[in-house]
């Protein structure tokens, strides 16, 4: 049993505190969405979480199975068991897909020897066009090909714990269900622990939450199950933003 463990984290950003005393809990196999209106800290979270530069953690901790994911550079925490897939895919020219696979195998101390093959049953698996794997990450990739690319990387890599940044954002919805479906399979067959950032329930049809967390104004201020994303399409979030 893998556990992410956020306690009472404090971020500022640009000399602005947007984080105020987040504390939650994401342990394998659960689903845990984030949800808020723009501006409420969502992905100032998943920043502080990978050690994105420019966020600042001033107060509380991160904790992967008891280590201290803040002392860690964010390579460190990848090897330790922590994936990003982001809002905003970055391109990397020149680095083709399998070769930033096989670097992060080697990194991990894992065979590179099937590594084509899985890479090519991943890529089925979620309708990414295998031609794309022998071009440059991300680069000139359509937003679904982006998140394809980066839901096959968490699939190769296996992670412990995903933090998923709108994965929605920029998607259609045949990409949408492909890379939520794959997650979703991840968490049964991986036993992926997984915090979810996104702005609509919709993502949920596939990807199933445990637990749902409303965020506003930096902190969390509701804890339900699945049921307070059904709840949030009808009321929307005003009733929490006061």
């Amino acid at each position: 049993m893998t556990t992410l463990e956020i306690r009472d984290l404090i971020v500022v950003v640009d000399k602005t505190q947007i984080l105020n005393g987040v504390s939650l809990t994401v342990c394998s196999g659960e689903v845990h969405a984030v949800m808020g209106p723009n501006g409420a800290g969502k992905s100032t979270l998943s920043a502080a979480i990978m050690g994105k530069p420019g966020y600042t953690v001033t107060s509380g901790s991160v904790t992967l199975d008891g280590v201290d994911i803040l002392a860690l550079p964010t390579w460190q925490r990848a090897i330790a068991g922590l994936h990003l897939i982001m809002q905003y895919p970055t391109e990397i020219p020149g680095v083709m897909l399998e070769q930033a696979m096989a670097a992060a195998f080697d990194t991990r101390g894992k065979n590179t020897s099937e590594l084509s093959r899985l890479i090519e049953v991943e890529a089925a698996r979620i309708g990414f066009d295998p031609a794309l794997v022998n071009r440059s990450v991300n680069v000139d990739f359509s937003g679904g090909e982006k998140k394809r690319s980066e839901t096959l990387q968490l699939s190769v890599l296996q992670p412990k714990i995903a933090v998923i940044d709108e994965l929605d954002s920029g998607l259609d919805i045949d990409a949408l269900k492909d890379c939520a479906q794959r997650i979703e399979d991840a968490t049964r067959e991986n036993n992926l622990g997984v915090l979810v950032i996104t702005h609509y329930s919709r993502l949920f049809e596939q990807l199933k939450p445990d637990f749902v967390h409303i965020l506003t104004n930096g902190r969390i201020v509701k804890s339900a199950g699945p049921e307070l994303a059904d709840e949030l399409e009808v009321t929307g979030y005003a009733q929490y933003t006061n």
